[in-house]
């Protein structure tokens, strides 16, 4: 079973294009309909603020914004669509974009969404790819902000720690995984245990992973200074990956907004495209 329905969120943003791209390359190998949304979401006006006429001003200047933004995203869309076989279709829906994305993303595969970038000065928020993929229920692609050069699936790079979450992240990747030449299984800091790792630590998953037809390679790294998100950045480096396989938010997202984590560290250092599932 593949994607056979990959929804990709199209904002203003300058690199919306790259992502767009990204997506629709996607769309095209797996033979999957594309749909392209933009969320309008309401105006939030602080209770301090004077109503009446200086009301009426912010109104329509805060509806001609949401319009460029709407005109320039769909722009983008049908630029990245045209000329292509593709099945592909255009949705704008009024409401919170995380809320927006993650209801419309559980009637799809997978959810193609860009890197947070504060100074891209549109209405997406920042902490738009870890609040979608905690809520959607699906998984979520990541384009970097400077895109990728590769459509992602042939060399990939699977984060495992025997959790829940890397397992549901193995699991969601896996049309992509049957499909890549090169896979590496990434295990950092592990723990031999009858509940976790096992006797030998990602001998289990590439076992698993073997019965699906896919070929790993297991690599074990220690993390110095509990550097874990610098160990997966480095190592998809070394492996040359076009795409990395991570859980998203193992020890709970209010603890890794205090001590930051790999989940954080990796959504926003990363250069590779990152599939992540929670």
């Amino acid at each position: 079973m593949g994607f056979k329905t990959i929804l990709v969120h199209c904002d203003a943003a300058p690199e919306a294009g790259r992502r767009l791209a990204l997506a629709a390359g996607m769309a095209q190998r797996e033979s999957a309909h594309l749909v392209g949304v933009h969320a309008r979401p309401p105006l939030q006006v602080s209770a301090f603020f004077e109503g009446g006429v200086a009301m009426d001003a912010l109104f329509t200047s805060y509806d001609a914004a949401l319009k460029a933004e709407a005109g320039t995203a769909k722009a983008a869309f049908e630029s990245t669509v045209r000329g292509r076989q593709l099945s592909h279709e255009w949705r704008v829906a009024d409401g919170y974009i995380d809320a927006v994305l993650a209801s419309q993303a559980r009637y799809a595969d997978l959810l193609v969404i860009g890197q947070a970038d504060p100074d891209a000065g549109t209405s997406t928020p920042t902490d738009l790819p870890e609040a979608v993929a905690l809520s959607a229920g699906r998984p979520c692609l990541v384009v970097p902000r400077a895109g990728a050069e590769r459509t992602p699936g042939t060399n990939v790079l699977l984060c495992w720690n025997a959790s829940r979450e890397s397992a549901r992240a193995a699991a969601d990747a896996l049309p992509l995984l049957r499909g890549a030449k090169k896979v590496t299984i990434l295990v950092v800091d592990p723990r031999s245990s009858p509940d976790g790792h096992g006797a030998e630590p990602g001998a289990d998953v590439a076992a698993w992973l073997a019965r699906h037809g896919v070929a790993v390679t297991v690599l074990r790294e220690v993390a110095a200074d509990n550097d874990v998100g610098g160990v997966i950045l480095s190592r998809a480096s070394d492996v040359d990956a076009d795409l990395i396989v991570m859980g998203l938010y193992g020890h709970g997202r209010m603890r890794e907004m205090i001590l930051g984590g790999a989940s954080r560290a990796v959504l926003a250092r990363t250069t590779v495209p990152l599939f992540v599932s929670h």
